[in-house]
């Protein structure tokens, strides 16, 4: 099991990967938020602070040609015995949250 991160944590490692992944292609921030369709303040503030919306997160993403990583946002965990995987499987999906 990895490293457990704050939020604050996972915000600005993100941020970082998004920025070497920008360098990587060689754009600069005014190429990527031009390509992104988002604000250069936008990206300034997200690359400084880790701060940005879900929404301009996806445009960089595809602009940087990662929307792929967005899958395993949200995917159960693989863990405990193989019994307990395959229980897990065969249970039936929840379509909505419970009134209460």
């Amino acid at each position: 099991m990895g490293i457990i991160l704050s939020p604050i944590d996972m915000q600005h490692q993100l941020a970082e990967k998004a920025m070497k992944a920008r360098l990587a292609a060689n754009l600069t921030q005014v190429g990527l938020a031009s390509r992104a369709g988002v604000s250069l303040g936008s990206l300034k503030r997200f690359e400084h602070t880790g701060e940005i919306s879900l929404s301009s997160l996806a445009k960089l993403a595809f602009a940087l040609r990662m929307e792929q990583d967005f899958e395993n946002v949200f995917s159960p965990r693989r863990t405990g015995t193989l019994d307990e995987l395959l229980a897990s499987q065969n249970q039936v999906s929840r379509k909505r949250g419970r009134l209460e």
